[in-house]
């Protein structure tokens, strides 16, 4: 009976061609996507190119005491801020007992950066007692403020989602807030402190006093904190900034308050009760652009079970109520961002902040309304623009570092493996070529900066690379000592190599991630580049050196084993050719030799 022919391997049937053209043409492609896009040098980190720092006091005027949690979760929530707005390499700690140093990288927003740090981002749903326009008509420049928040925007209006009921406060010219004489603006202050048009205990907000109209002090007191706040009601001028800073200054969540805010052009002043919702109740906040009406950008928040509950509350108390009582103010760092009216109960757990948003200005309130208020307030002490001149001395340094272990690493290939060392450069240069590109491009799409322990990550990944090539070579060689030819011994190699390469390169990996994830700042720049050029490591192994050392084995000058090949058979002490013998028919045949089979 004849014997099947035998087929040829899947690994032998591979066209290397085809592999060397595909991470080709992904260079061509990353390169040409690098130039188009105008960023052919990767972004440096503060370190490296300098930036910005920026040096914030804490404060104890929020009830919250300075101490070591408070300023830990202050630090970690501008640290996810200043990121959000992009992997920037920025880094935030702090500074002895009540300081905190933010370093912006140059190219960063510094300034958005600046606000983001900055801002407490306390947001108080607080139902209004009275309000008014104020004695002239102000410039809408939301830097006016210096209370550090965010200005409201004219316009601006905070509803519920479609198929609520709550209106936009009118503008100027139609607005239904009185506007009385000094005289009639006690009067109505104190009718509202009387009225109890605050919303009962049960929709006020949680850690914070009851909002009642009814005080638990004597008669006496309530008469001196009505005189005292409608004083404070007749003198308030939102037009000028000193006053718009003062309104409201330490007021506790549970005590009723003056504040200030911008419809439209127009400042109006407010008398508002104590806290009905607190913004720690909003569980997500998303900047959304309203495609079907004439909103433009705004701000989508979510309500937990509860805070959508209390909301519910307060707008059903609200809505029984004359205007301009019947009027909730959103709060945010002691600014009046919208003061909608409401004719009904809001139900659903959700509402809307709209208005005259650019994209950025809803992005940045989305931003800190999601990762929650800072524990303190924190007053900017200094900003200052860091040199690169140390940075640029240490990449210097670091860089020679780096050539001097490259070139000793390409001395050791070049005198242990000969020819064979070509093809580890070669992988070497295709590896070096695709960081460098992807870094470049990495920059502008999520905000990549580069600085000296990204550096010495991608030092590292020369000798990682190195090692998947020396891996891949010695199983070659391997297979040549047993007395394989090179075309052979090059398929038979891989299999071995490449679960080596592997598992090697998925240890690293994990290392990379892990570090990646439990770190923060410049340690996060080392684990992602030692992460990114571990992958491609693995892209570089399979696409070209496998492929490219199939193309050489054909050539006589590493298949017939010269000596300044690599793989000359003598010197690395081969046995002899294995030969098939054709074993004889019949029941006579006597037992083959494994190897010969």
């Amino acid at each position: 009976m004849a014997a099947p022919k035998r087929g040829r391997s899947a690994s032998a049937q591979s066209k290397p061609g085809r592999s060397l053209a595909l991470i080709l043409i992904a260079i061509v492609a990353l390169t040409g996507g690098m130039f188009l896009s105008g960023h052919t040098t990767p972004r440096l980190g503060i370190d490296l190119a300098g930036g910005t720092s920026i040096t914030l006091k804490a404060k104890a005027d929020q009830g919250s005491a300075i101490n070591k949690a408070n300023m830990d979760t202050a630090v970690d929530i501008m640290n996810r801020r200043v990121n959000g707005l992009g992997v920037s390499e920025a880094e935030v700690q702090t500074q002895g007992n009540d300081n905190i140093i933010v370093n912006i990288p140059k190219g960063t927003n510094s300034k958005e950066a600046q606000q983001q740090v900055g801002t407490t981002a306390k947001l108080y749903f607080r139902p209004v007692l009275a309000s008014e326009p104020s004695a002239a008509t102000a410039s809408p420049s939301p830097s006016a403020s210096s209370s550090g928040g965010s200005s409201p925007k004219p316009g601006t209006s905070t509803h519920p989602s479609a198929g609520s009921s709550s209106k936009q406060k009118a503008s100027s010219g139609s607005s239904a807030s009185p506007t009385s004489s000094a005289t009639s603006q006690g009067r109505a202050v104190t009718d509202a402190l009387k009225s109890g048009s605050t919303p009962s205990p049960s929709t006020s907000a949680s850690g914070s006093p009851k909002a009642s109209a009814t005080p638990s002090a004597s008669a006496s007191g309530a008469a001196a904190d009505a005189a005292k706040l409608q004083a404070q009601y007749a003198a308030l001028n939102c037009t000028k900034p000193a006053d718009r800073a003062n309104a409201g200054k330490n007021v506790k969540p549970g005590d009723s308050t003056v504040a200030c805010g911008q419809i439209r052009g127009t400042w109006y002043k407010y008398v508002l009760g104590p806290v009905a919702v607190d913004g720690t109740e909003v569980s997500k906040a998303q900047a959304v652009f309203d495609t079907q009406g004439a909103s433009g950008w705004q701000v989508q928040m979510t309500f937990t079970s509860g805070g959508a509950k209390k909301f519910a509350d307060v707008t059903g108390t609200l809505a029984k109520n004359q205007s301009p009582q019947n009027e909730f103010a959103i709060v945010l760092d002691g600014d009046v961002v919208s003061s909608p009216f409401v004719q009904n109960a809001i139900t659903g757990g959700q509402a809307e902040i709209s208005g005259s948003f650019t994209q950025q200005e809803a992005q940045s309130l989305s931003n800190m309304l999601s990762y929650g208020a800072l524990p303190l307030s924190f007053q900017e002490q200094s900003v200052t623009t860091v040199t690169a001149a140390l940075g640029g001395e240490q990449l210097h340094a670091g860089l020679l570092a780096g050539a001097i272990g490259l070139a000793l690493v390409v001395i050791y290939l070049v005198v242990y493996y000969r020819g064979l060392s070509l093809v580890a450069m070669a992988s070497l240069l295709v590896s070096g070529i695709l960081t460098y590109v992807i870094m470049s491009l990495l920059g502008p799409a999520i905000g990549f900066a580069l600085n000296l322990p990204a550096v010495c990550g991608a030092i590292v990944a020369i000798g990682i690379t190195a090692d998947s090539f020396i891996v891949y070579f010695e199983r070659i060689r391997d297979e040549i000592r047993e007395g394989r030819s090179l075309r052979p011994a090059v398929e038979r190699a891989w299999p071995r190599a490449r679960r080596t390469v592997l598992v090697s390169d998925f240890v690293s990996f994990l290392a990379a991630a892990v570090l990646f994830i439990v770190t923060v700042g410049k340690v996060q720049g080392f684990a992602f580049t030692l992460g990114l050029t571990t992958v491609l490591d693995v892209v570089v192994v399979f696409l070209f050196t496998k492929p490219l050392m199939t193309l050489l084995a054909r050539r006589p000058f590493f298949s017939n084993g010269h000596k300044w090949s690599g793989l000359d058979p003598k010197s690395l002490g081969a046995k002899a050719p294995l030969r098939r013998t054709r074993r004889p028919a019949g029941p006579a045949a006597g037992p083959v030799d494994p190897k010969e089979a």
